[in-house]
């Protein structure tokens, strides 16, 4: 079965991800960050994986750490999950609207990390959110998923819309990437291995 649960504690954050690649999009997210809430819960739903998010930590401060470390996390719940990355089609890529915002993603399973972000959301809060952490958070998730991700923002004015943008189109680009294709034997690549 392809689920795992990540927990990392530091003097920082307590942070606790789980996921299944193989759900319905159930999302039960409590990070204390609720724009973050909200984010989490439309990739659970548009991705049709079953996530399952608990933080909490220092945004007395700023919401800086925690963001980051979910990312973090749910980078590691990510790469635990997809195990050897067997059968899974591995490509994806995903353009999504939400009004006059209109955001894509593209993916690459690769066992590689590398983030490519082309998303200029501005320094406007969104409610009490820094839209800046947005390119923490999917750093750190690139970073500990092995995942290439190029996050591409086309076009937008409300802060909000395009971050919803960008995150279901990340939720659509890795539901098509993480699938698995019965006619795939072993992993998708010519070497044979899906590794950093």
């Amino acid at each position: 079965m392809r689920k795992a649960t990540i927990q990392r504690k530091t003097s920082e954050t307590e942070v606790s991800v789980t996921i299944d690649l193989d759900g319905r999009g159930a999302g039960r997210i409590d990070t204390s960050v609720p724009f973050l809430d909200h984010m989490l819960n439309l990739f659970a739903r548009h991705g049709l994986f079953d996530l399952t998010v608990k933080s909490q930590g220092d945004t007395a401060i700023d919401d800086h750490h925690l963001v980051e470390d979910v990312g973090i996390c749910l980078g590691q719940a990510v790469k635990k999950a997809l195990g050897e990355r067997k059968g899974i089609g591995r490509y994806g890529s995903s353009v999504v609207p939400m009004d006059e915002s209109l955001a894509g993603v593209v993916m690459d399973l690769s066992g590689r990390p590398y983030l490519v972000w082309r998303a200029e959301l501005g320094e406007q809060r969104i409610g009490q959110f820094d839209p800046t952490l947005l390119r923490e958070f999917f750093k750190s998730f690139s970073d500990h998923s092995g995942i290439t991700l190029h996050i591409n923002l086309i076009y937008g004015t409300n802060g909000h819309h395009m971050a919803e943008a960008i995150f279901k189109a990340f939720a659509r680009a890795f539901r098509e990437a993480s699938a698995l294709d019965g006619r795939i034997e072993g992993v998708l690549s010519t070497k044979g291995s899906l590794e950093a």
